[in-house]
């Protein structure tokens, strides 16, 4: 059970400005992911790592990301965590790994298309990357193990 404080003078009280919320950490992390690590206004709408000007919006998360201007893609085509949509009100918010419905297009953050970004550095297939070290971690423990099925070492002696 949570306590709730009592009334009074200090039941009122909020943090100073500028004062993190436990959330905050979360959110950012979350934010960068996604790649919502655009420059908050009013600051130009400008990437850092080429210059290019993005379509900047606003998230949920109280960051801003930079989009490839004028461009709408088939959602199917883009990799899981990096497809982006647009609320009625211009807030962008990000698709996540779900598949998209048939039909649904998206929009790109700049980092995607951004000359200035290797692959490597944007990884844009991270949840591929996340089952590869998943099966990477299966594969030693079978051998810890001795199960060594199926590995081209492992063929009978013909004689």
């Amino acid at each position: 059970m949570i306590p709730l404080s009592a009334p009074g003078p200090d039941a009122a009280r909020q943090p100073p400005a500028g004062t993190p919320r436990p959330w905050e950490a979360a959110d950012r992390a979350q934010a960068a992911r996604d790649g919502a690590t655009g420059p908050a206004p009013p600051a130009p709408p400008l990437c850092p790592h080429c210059g290019l000007p993005g379509d900047r919006r606003p998230t949920y998360s109280g960051q801003y990301v930079l989009l490839e201007p004028r461009l709408s893609v088939p959602a199917h085509l883009v990799p899981g965590g990096h497809r982006w949509h647009l609320d009625g009100n211009g807030t962008a918010w990000n698709g996540g790994l779900d598949e998209p419905e048939p039909g649904t297009t998206c929009r790109i953050p700049h980092q995607l298309a951004c000359p200035g970004l290797t692959l490597d550095e944007i990884q844009p297939w991270r949840w591929l990357t996340a089952v590869r070290a998943g099966n990477a971690r299966l594969a030693r423990q079978r051998a810890d193990e001795g199960i060594v099925v199926g590995f081209p070492g492992d063929l009978p002696d013909t004689g």
